[in-house]
């Protein structure tokens, strides 16, 4: 697996607030730091900026976030917390 984040990676938070949630990277500030957001807690437009020392990168990634953020810059937040639920679904948890 590449040990670098993408857009539209998953990844599950290990410190903060947010541990043990998933989010979905949308921006990479450079190697150290991404800007992850889940749609309901972390709003597209309010990003959190995290450490990748403090993510665990999952290895998959949402073709439709990807995508939408080639096409348009942006993501809805009702896709992030589709996609999240639907990827927490089949991870089982």
């Amino acid at each position: 697996m590449d040990a670098r984040p993408q857009i539209g990676q998953f990844v599950k938070v290990l410190r903060g607030k947010d541990e043990e949630r998933f989010a979905v990277v949308i921006a990479i500030v450079d190697e150290r730091f991404v800007m992850i957001a889940d749609g309901d807690k972390r709003r597209f437009d309010q990003p959190k900026k995290k450490n990748v020392l403090h993510l665990e990168l999952q290895p998959a990634i949402s073709q439709e976030v990807s995508s939408s953020m080639l096409e348009t810059g942006r993501v809805t937040n009702a896709k992030l917390r589709y996609v999240i639920q639907k990827y927490a679904l089949v991870k089982g948890e």
